[in-house]
């Protein structure tokens, strides 16, 4: 009977069945060296990161605390120029996308023009036809009622 306690008790003690399994799950889990250098690639540089965004930050808050006496006494004179620079630079933006519509705009008419159907001619046709549908049913209903009103004149005026 001791012989039977004692074979188990030595078999978890000597890493036996329990510990080769978790041994083994383990290493089914455990990380390739691509994904080690990868992952310590990654604390590295962010690391690095952080460190140079801290440097940015100090040196940012520490210029603007030096020079914010200056910026207030001088500021009579940067007020106005960032204004006409404001509306200089708005007004060029502005002529550079006007310019650069009218040149689409002229480039479609020329591709419209010499036949090639750019995007959106079906629809300009279809208006045209429309436009031209509707010029002649004017003129039609312009004749009918024209001559109705010159038979109504010669009833008022026989004579005329």
């Amino acid at each position: 009977m001791a012989d039977r306690q004692s074979a188990p008790a030595r078999s978890r003690a000597s890493g036996g069945p329990t510990q080769s399994t978790l041994f083994r799950r383990l290493h089914e889990y455990a990380p390739n060296s691509a994904q080690v250098v990868g992952f310590l690639t990654l604390i590295i540089s962010g690391g690095i990161l952080l460190v140079l965004t801290g440097i940015t930050l100090t040196t940012s808050v520490l210029v603007l605390i030096l020079f914010t006496p200056l910026i207030i006494l001088s500021s009579p004179i940067w007020i106005p120029v960032g204004i006409v620079l404001f509306f200089a630079v708005a007004g060029f933006l502005t002529a550079c996308v006007f310019g650069l519509a009218a040149l689409t705009g002229a480039s479609w008419l020329y591709k419209y023009v010499g036949g090639r159907h750019p995007p959106g001619s079906d629809r300009i046709d279809y208006a045209r036809s429309r436009i031209v549908d509707t010029a002649s049913h004017m003129k039609d209903y312009a004749r009918e009622y024209g001559g109705y009103l010159q038979s109504r004149v010669k009833d008022a005026a026989p004579g005329a």
